[in-house]
């Protein structure tokens, strides 16, 4: 019997993993059940399976509400000040499907961010559209994708007159965060829609209130490792106030709802609502669950009675974390000096101990503490509306260990690991195949890629359709899928998807 057949499916699996007890510092936001039980819904939880229904009577319908489902809709309209809110069972990604096919008809253009999460290029393929690329500031230490510049987009525009609409996410994946008032008044000047994938910064709206509310202090770490000047843990605005026109947030990302649920916000008058109603009911499942909206009106109610506490909670424990974290040899964390941050990001680096972010990954992982993401010497710990001080506090206890099991290799800023994620930089675009064949990593370079190339996480395409793959990302790919990496778009055997 092959490894595979012996594997017993994802109920032991998961059973398995909860008796770990292990810290969360990775998606969903809740971190599980003792966040619901704390505001009475255990009860709920444990009746979970009887809730799952259809739309029986009474039960509203989720592309025609008008009753509970409604109800659910008002109360995020009502946190985030949005004019529209609708509640997504196919996560953000369903809600970027329908924001592009709703303001891109067939074959116009679409300036995009090339940074942007996989369902963006999928929608590209569904509305025949053609993609206008912005690329992001190069974070050249860590080889990853910053801020969009403003004047990028400006220029963009101008040079694509009939592009119909923009869309870039903020933050990313890492937490750096673009400017998104200056890109909006740029779009808007322009006559176009602004698309906000703002699926890791749901939680932005609720701390941008808290920090009218309170000052504190804590020390940071800038990306030279320097203690920085003093100052609050203050994020960034939400787009929904940067005059974005429509927002989606993955609220399982970092709030209190179960994985696959979101919310899209429209935020101006700029949006013709009955076109994305329809692609909303033509992209998201007919049979939704009412266990994911369910969540959703959870968290909204748990936010709207419990808001101000919980962010402060979180917004002391992160204060709390640095602080002490600033005091762990060999420890940096990333924090771009050009870009806003969103710091409930937690991204590490102990390459000056020799660690790359894999290695340091597995460390923490033998300690019970499991992560978000992993790119070259950056392990990205994902912090949530659910995390307690205690796991801040568990944390940096393996942090301090793992630095003491390796202050004997502390090297000089200098000669530090040399592990970051390659700059491909821009790919020559030629145009996207219609007749395709599958080739071997090792025959690929020179070729025009046929089908996205998407490490996951994060589910950015390294290599799109239409664009020429050069030598060194074939082999770059070859080596992720040697270490046991997940690459969509890469067979079981080693092919990929090409130009004939």
């Amino acid at each position: 019997m092959s490894n595979r057949e012996d594997k017993k499916g994802i109920v032991d699996f998961l059973r398995q993993h909860m008796e770990k007890k292990t810290v969360a510092f990775h998606m969903p936001g809740h971190k599980g059940a003792a966040f619901y039980e704390e505001f009475g819904y255990g009860g709920f939880l444990a009746a979970l399976a009887d809730a799952d229904i259809t739309e029986i009577p009474g039960a509203d319908n989720l592309f025609q509400a008008e009753d509970v489902i409604l109800a659910t809709m008002k109360k995020y309209e009502r946190l985030y000040g949005a004019k529209k809110s609708y509640l997504l069972v196919n996560g953000t990604s369903g809600g970027i499907l329908a924001s592009i096919l709703s303001t891109v008809p067939k074959g116009r253009k679409l300036i995009m961010a090339r940074n942007c999460h996989k369902s963006v290029f999928n929608a590209l393929a569904l509305a025949h559209a053609e993609p206008v690329y912005v690329y992001p500031e190069l974070i050249s230490e860590y080889g990853i994708s910053g801020a969009v510049p403003p004047d990028e987009i400006k220029r963009l525009l101008e040079q694509n007159p009939e592009a119909e609409a923009v869309i870039l996410p903020s933050p990313n994946y890492y937490g750096i965060c673009s400017d998104i008032s200056a890109i909006a008044e740029a779009v808007h000047q322009a006559g176009k829609i602004l698309i906000v994938d703002q699926a890791h910064g749901a939680h932005l709206k609720f701390f941008a209130e808290e920090n009218t509310a309170m000052v504190k202090t804590c020390s940071h770490f800038d990306c030279t490792g320097s203690p920085a000047v003093k100052k609050a843990v203050k994020l960034p605005r939400p787009a929904e106030e940067q005059g974005a026109d429509i927002t989606i947030n993955s609220i399982h990302k970092t709030l209190g709802s179960f994985t696959q649920s979101a919310v899209l916000n429209v935020n101006t008058d700029r949006i013709d609502l009955d076109a994305l109603e329809d692609k909303l009911q033509m992209i998201e499942s007919s049979s939704p669950s009412y266990l994911l909206m369910a969540s959703l009106d959870m968290n909204a109610e748990i936010i709207l009675q419990h808001g101000k506490e919980l962010f402060a909670r979180w917004q002391e424990n992160l204060e709390f974390f640095y602080k002490e974290a600033e005091k762990i040899s060999g420890l940096k964390i990333m924090r771009p000096k050009s870009s806003e941050m969103d710091s409930t990001k937690l991204n590490l680096d102990m390459s000056r101990l020799g660690l790359s972010g894999d290695m340091l990954e597995e460390a923490l992982m033998k300690k019970g503490i499991y992560c978000e993401l992993v790119t070259g010497n950056i392990l990205m710990c994902m912090s949530g509306i659910g995390n307690t001080r205690e796991d801040y506090e568990r944390l940096l206890l393996a942090l301090r260990e793992v630095a003491n099991d390796n202050n004997e290799k502390l090297f000089f800023a200098d000669k530090r690991y040399k592990g970051k994620c390659p700059d491909f930089g821009p790919l020559e675009f030629c145009r996207i195949p219609v007749e395709k064949v599958r080739v071997k990593i090792d025959d690929a370079a020179g070729r025009i890629c046929a089908a996205s190339i998407i490490p996951y996480p994060p589910g950015i395409p390294i290599a799109c359709p239409g664009e020429r793959i050069t030598e060194e990302l074939a082999v770059y790919v070859k080596k992720l899928r040697e270490r046991g990496e997940k690459v969509i778009g890469v067979t079981e055997n080693g092919e990929i998807t090409v130009g004939k």
